[in-house]
């Protein structure tokens, strides 16, 4: 039987993803680190912050983070937090826009709840499961988000037989969350991810209508003994069924 679920979940996501951003904006500002070593120890400020409230707010649920070190207590609970402190390190460092925060819940394997905080943007932004806003209208030909320093052969595949435009960003999160903006129609990726990379972003994109899958078509489960979730297909509904055939269609080199 599924775990309750608690109508203040949401509101302490976005509670916390939003002070987990502020702190990390703050970091930036403060000087005392740049590049990677800023990337670092924004990780480990932001992991601090994030797992402490958890457990001090959710006792009771389990918590996976990509900071933590894992444990398998959390696979025999059905609610577990899976967090990400900073989603998009390396764009975070460098001061860019497109990092983001996430903090999702799990409730028996499926992202039930979620916020995504993307700090970086011009007054900053927190995009909730529990508040959807109606979809802007779609482009033609597609937009499709792709990683800025490692493509993914298939996405690159699919857009070539789409004619789709290419935008390049960084954190999975910022992508997932450019498709609920209006700023893209796709976003596929298959070059490796974590359950943390996606559980928040997957939340809330599937709260306001997109389709979340794998890029065979599979559910997206979380909560797993092995966290590796190597491929994830956000997109708006009208384009899912041509996306999904595309890519079983492909024959790729090697």
């Amino acid at each position: 039987m599924s775990a309750q679920f608690d109508h203040g979940d949401a509101e302490l996501a976005a509670r916390l993803a939003e002070e987990a951003g502020q702190l990390l904006l703050h970091m930036q500002a403060g000087g005392e680190y740049s590049g990677r070593e800023l990337g670092q120890a924004g990780d480990r400020i932001a992991n601090r912050f994030l797992v402490d409230a958890l457990r001090d707010a959710r006792p009771d649920d389990g918590l996976l983070s990509e900071e933590s070190k894992d444990t398998e207590e959390r696979l025999g609970k059905s609610r577990v937090w899976i967090v990400d402190p900073v989603d998009g390190t390396r764009e975070y460092g460098e001061g860019r826009s497109d990092w983001a925060v996430h903090v999702g819940l799990a409730v028996d394997g499926i992202a039930a709840t979620g916020a995504v905080a993307l700090p970086g943007l011009d007054g900053g932004l927190v995009m909730r499961s529990d508040t959807p806003v109606a979809l802007a209208a779609g482009h033609e030909p597609p937009r499709m988000l792709i990683s800025r320093t490692r493509p993914a052969t298939e996405a690159l595949a699919v857009a070539e037989q789409l004619g789709a435009e290419l935008v390049a960003m960084g954190s999975a999160g910022a992508k997932a969350m450019a498709v609920v903006r209006g700023e893209a129609e796709i976003y596929l990726h298959s070059g490796g991810q974590h359950e943390w990379d996606s559980c928040a972003p997957v939340a809330v994109a599937a709260a306001h209508g997109l389709h979340c899958s794998r890029i065979d078509g599979s559910p997206l489960r979380y909560n797993r003994q092995d966290t590796h979730l190597p491929d994830l297909l956000v997109c708006r509904a009208e384009w899912a069924d041509r996306v999904l055939n595309i890519v079983a269609g492909l024959v790729l080199p090697g």
